[in-house]
């Protein structure tokens, strides 16, 4: 998406609540020509002579002198706006008729209709915020779940920001004596310590790192645990998914194969939305609707970070399990081992149930399998027991890290993108001042990693950049 064919100096105008009907409806308008277009529909005060952040009552008028809603008017004068310039927000009531011809009065007097994020991207351009605080605001208004919402705010507010601009000025300091050198490499004089140099891009190197490994723990609270509950017919999967949500949302029933299509549902632990994906039994299929649903399911299971394996002790032979895990288990997947039906076989435990994955009875040998004794979980879903526990656990998976909530964490693909070309770029400092190359070719990999380091704060940013980003946006943000 492109913003050159529009003219950023424009006043612009959109409805900035969501559509439909309610209570009140809350129309945005920001521009050099703001406050004089509304005093133009607005009767009440004289907005232009009021002063910033006030509140006045009125009615809106066609040219016809016909009063449109009776309204509350929002002024915020430039700089001090959300976006920088002129904004006044009309609170009208919210009636869809009302909104759209309020909307196109404004556009009649010469508004033009704002495209998505084009408010954030004026804050943006006019200092108000950074890239990735810009961003910030899109994941705040799409934030699920309280960590999600504290995450969003923390980076919205500039913690992020902070640390990387921190980072970056460090940077910048030493960066401008290694090219002062280059102006002076005929009389062979070094302004900047190398070992001084190698300390603060060891650190940062250190801190960048950190910020790498907390998008794990980042992305799955901005989007959720994917979570398949797999397992061979009858095993209480749908049961425990009833189990875990707390409620009836999947049929159960003795009959093998009741559950052919997956059934998706989100739980909310301690703050981490889990996307809990019940699917069909593995097995031979009977038919050609049931083939569809297993097939289904080995494929949820690829796409998932998280596999909850369930199976019932009493009747499934360790084999038989270890044949499941062979065909479900994908590389960097977390499973956790699911014993259910525990007071058909109270006595089952993990070294005499699974001695099958360290001592294989088959002549080939087993690939290795990525589960352990802290895996198995003893069930009785049925009853709820052990359900607490199993969630306690789920959330351990996904805080292995044991990154801090309170720390600046990575959520977003393009600055992780950004963080890990920063890193090769530091990490080739390193490699230069240990073999001793020219300061040229240590400055253009300190440019490199500052470069990529202001593409997450917008220091450094594009056209094409800046469309992707805010074309994601709503219309009013």
């Amino acid at each position: 998406m492109s913003y050159s064919s529009h003219d950023l100096t424009d006043t612009i105008v959109a409805l900035a609540t969501p559509p439909g009907v309610g209570a009140i409806g809350v129309i945005r308008l920001s521009g050099a020509n703001a406050i004089a277009m509304a005093d133009e529909v607005f009767y009440g005060k004289k907005l232009v002579k009021q002063r910033s952040h006030t509140i006045h009552f009125g009615t809106i008028r066609d040219d016809s002198g016909r009063v449109l809603d009776e309204v509350l008017a929002s002024l915020f004068i430039a700089p001090t706006s959300y976006t920088g310039e002129h904004v006044v927000e009309f609170s009208c009531h919210g009636s869809s008729y009302v909104l759209q011809e309020v909307l196109q009065l404004l556009i009649r007097k010469g508004a033009r209709l704002a495209q998505p994020g084009e408010f954030t991207l004026r804050a943006f351009l006019n200092g108000r915020m950074d890239l990735s605080q810009a961003e910030a605001v899109a994941d705040l208004i799409a934030s699920s779940s309280q960590a999600a919402h504290q995450m969003a705010l923390q980076q919205m507010r500039g913690g992020f920001s902070q640390e990387i601009q921190q980072l970056r000025q460090q940077l910048i300091d030493f960066a401008s004596l290694v090219e002062l050198e280059l102006d002076f490499s005929e009389e062979d004089v070094e302004f900047a310590n190398r070992s001084d140099l190698r300390q603060l891009v060891e650190h940062i190197l250190r801190v960048v790192s950190d910020l790498i490994r907390s998008f794990q723990l980042g992305n799955v609270i901005k989007n959720g645990v994917n979570t398949v509950i797999a397992g061979r017919p009858n095993a209480g999967k749908s049961t425990l998914l009833n189990a875990l949500l707390n409620e009836e949302r999947a049929i159960v029933s003795e009959i093998a194969g009741t559950t052919r299509d997956t059934i998706e549902e989100v739980i909310n632990i301690q703050g981490i939305p889990f996307r809990l994906i019940d699917t069909a039994g593995i097995r031979e299929a009977q038919d050609a609707i049931e083939a569809i649903g297993v097939e289904r399911t080995l494929e949820k299971v690829r796409q998932s970070s998280l596999l909850l394996y369930v199976f019932d002790v009493a009747r499934t032979p360790a084999e038989e399990v270890r044949a499941d895990l062979e065909k479900l288990v994908q590389p960097g997947t977390h499973v956790l081992l699911l014993a259910n039906k525990m007071d058909l076989n109270p006595y089952a435990d993990f070294p005499s149930f699974f001695n099958i994955f360290s001592s294989p009875k088959s002549e080939i040998p087993h690939p290795p399998l990525e589960v352990s004794p802290t895996s198995w979980i003893p069930l009785i879903a049925r009853e709820g027991m052990n359900v607490p526990y199993l969630k306690e656990r789920l959330y351990e998976a996904v805080i292995q890290e044991k990154v801090s909530l309170d720390s600046p964490l990575v959520s977003n693909a393009r600055h992780l993108e950004a963080l890990q070309k920063a890193a090769d770029s530091l990490q080739r400092v390193l490699d230069g001042l240990s073999t001793g190359i020219t300061a040229d070719f240590v400055a253009m990999d300190i440019r490199a990693a500052l470069r990529y380091l202001g593409e997450i704060t917008g220091e450094v940013s594009t056209e094409d950049l800046l469309g992707n980003i805010f074309g994601r946006f709503c219309i009013g943000k």
